[in-house]
């Protein structure tokens, strides 16, 4: 069955679709991802980073991000360019408060993605103290749900407890991303209620892609009746107004464009988002656990890469390939997201398959 876009859709991803060749061209670099650490305090069966406890990797040390950091307020405006710390799990790290001090010194916003699994209110208020100014928790579902995928029990009782810290807090920007799966998926209206009984504002669902451990775990991987009835199910939400659910920044959706997220799909990886990570390898989006390295900066300057590399990220043709070739919606999907393909290339999921697929 051939999916068709309605007119109204077309005409509006063809404006879209201008506006991003423009901003492709332009690259601003808008937000840094710091993987500050591979060391985890849970073990989460989608971990895409295959994170531990004790990793072989040690931590980063903080002055040589640090450096990145001057790299990049040698030419930009730090206050334009908002740093992301992520891992791994960032609050393993003991000094993770005078990372995030130093790192507003510098003149640049930054935030926060945890599981919460070690955020108190003690912790909270000390990296608010550092400048902190966003903050993303984890909930993957209902007690035994969350715990199950998260591979610890009490994980969900620490997670939830975190978000009612956070979204009592008005002065930082906050939101719940939730990645759904066999078992969440039923439970998708309990987490709406809960969210809404804490304050939460902003929820973000993902579905869970097939890399590291992601990949041999079919009870994570919802099948495409279950996809479509997650979009009808945000789409829904969205119009009762009681929170913003979004779905996340992973795939083209056809006519679900403009319902289920603020704007339509534009994988920004390599575009406007660059990350640090933990080896010291300059890449995008940290999602992308597929070797598109662009250097290291243990050897190149991160603002000479971002400036003069990255080419795989920002001309996408090299992407029209196995189902892509003829595809009638490559113009407005330009091959899904980065962290949907393999080392080789290859597509791993394609989203309007999924639609399709009736």
């Amino acid at each position: 069955m051939k999916y068709r876009l309605s007119l109204r859709r077309k005409l509006a991803l063809e404006i879209f679709r201008k506006i991003k060749s423009g901003i492709v061209k332009e690259h601003p670099l808008k937000e840094i991802f710091w993987e500050c650490t591979l060391r985890c305090n849970l073990h989460c069966r989608h971990c895409g980073s295959d994170c531990r406890e004790v990793s072989s990797f040690r931590d980063m040390p903080e002055e040589d991000f640090l450096k990145v950091l001057d790299s990049v307020r040698s030419r930009l405006d730090p206050h334009k360019v908002f740093v992301v710390i992520t891992g791994g799990e960032p609050l393993v790290r003991p000094d993770l408060v005078e990372c995030g001090r130093d790192i507003y010194e510098k003149g640049f916003p930054w935030g926060l993605v945890t599981n919460g699994f070690a955020l108190d209110e003690k912790k909270f208020s000390s990296l608010l103290h550092a400048g902190m100014r966003s903050v993303t928790i984890s909930l993957d579902g209902i007690g035994e749900t969350h715990d199950w995928m998260r591979g610890r029990s009490g994980s969900f009782r620490r997670a939830s407890d975190a978000i009612g810290i956070v979204s009592a807090c008005r002065d930082i920007v906050s939101d719940v991303v939730t990645c759904v799966n066999k078992r969440s998926y039923c439970e998708l209206d309990e987490i709406k209620s809960l969210l809404i009984s804490k304050g939460v504002k902003q929820w973000r669902l993902f579905t869970v892609f097939p890399l590291g451990r992601a990949a041999r775990d079919p009870e994570l991987q919802i099948s495409d009746e279950q996809f479509r009835g997650l979009m009808e199910f945000i789409r829904r939400t969205r119009k009762e107004g009681l929170i913003k659910a979004s779905y996340g920044c992973e795939g083209f959706l056809g006519n679900y464009e403009g319902e289920v997220r603020d704007s339509f799909f534009f994988c920004r990886a390599g575009v406007t988002v660059g990350s640090v990570l933990a080896d010291g390898s300059i890449s995008s989006c940290p999602s992308i656990r597929s070797d598109y390295h662009q250097g290291n900066i243990y050897r190149d300057d991160f603002m000479d890469v971002w400036n003069n590399r990255f080419r795989c990220y920002r001309d996408r043709e090299w992407m029209k390939t196995g189902s892509c070739k003829d595809c009638d919606y490559f113009r407005y999907c330009h091959g899904n997201g980065f962290h949907l393909r393999a080392s080789d290339g290859k597509l791993l999921v394609c989203h309007m398959e999924r639609l399709k697929n009736k």
